[in-house]
């Protein structure tokens, strides 16, 4: 059975429950996390999606992103899927969110997300799962904007966005 999302409206009240696939080809809104996880050199984990995935294949982001399922809270979707794509575990705090809409011309699905942010710290071993992950790096940030900037495309629309409101917010100092 197809995994579901919980939808919402824009203040976060549940209107329901569907497939992900159909939330997405409908383009409605629904809950979300994204995590980003830092080690002591203050660089930034991200992965490479999968080429299987249905949607942004083979594109880079943020470290790890998922749906909440029914009756699961953000902060134990976020606990859930870091451990289910990148093989472990660390303290993850949600510090803001935000809504956006986005269409993949590829697949042409849309996300349209309240996504709450996730901070996190590690350095150890990364044993990825390589059904959902492609690759992983660690980039310093004066990398990646140099990186985004030279070839915006091969990023995920929600990466860009999330690496701008870090910035507003002086997330990065």
């Amino acid at each position: 059975m197809e995994e579901q999302v919980v939808l919402v409206d824009e203040d976060d009240a549940v209107k329901g429950f569907i497939g992900k696939t159909e939330a997405h080809k409908k383009g409605f809104l629904h809950r979300a996390i994204s995590i980003m996880v830092f080690n002591e050199k203050k660089e930034l984990l991200i992965q490479q999606r999968a080429d299987e995935k249905y949607h942004w294949a083979g594109i880079w982001s943020n470290t790890v992103c998922t749906h909440p399922r029914q009756g699961e809270t953000y902060q134990q979707a976020a606990e859930r899927r870091l451990e289910e794509e990148l093989g472990f575990q660390t303290l993850l705090t949600d510090i803001f969110s935000f809504i956006y809409k986005a269409k993949d011309e590829e697949s042409g699905l849309t996300e349209h997300e309240l996504d709450h942010v996730f901070i996190g710290n590690y350095d150890g071993n990364i044993p990825f799962n390589e059904a959902e992950v492609k690759a992983v790096r660690w980039v310093n940030l004066d990398d990646l904007r140099t990186e985004i900037e030279a070839d915006p495309d091969k990023f995920s629309f929600w990466f860009k966005i999330i690496l701008k409101e870090f910035e507003q917010r002086g997330l990065f100092s």
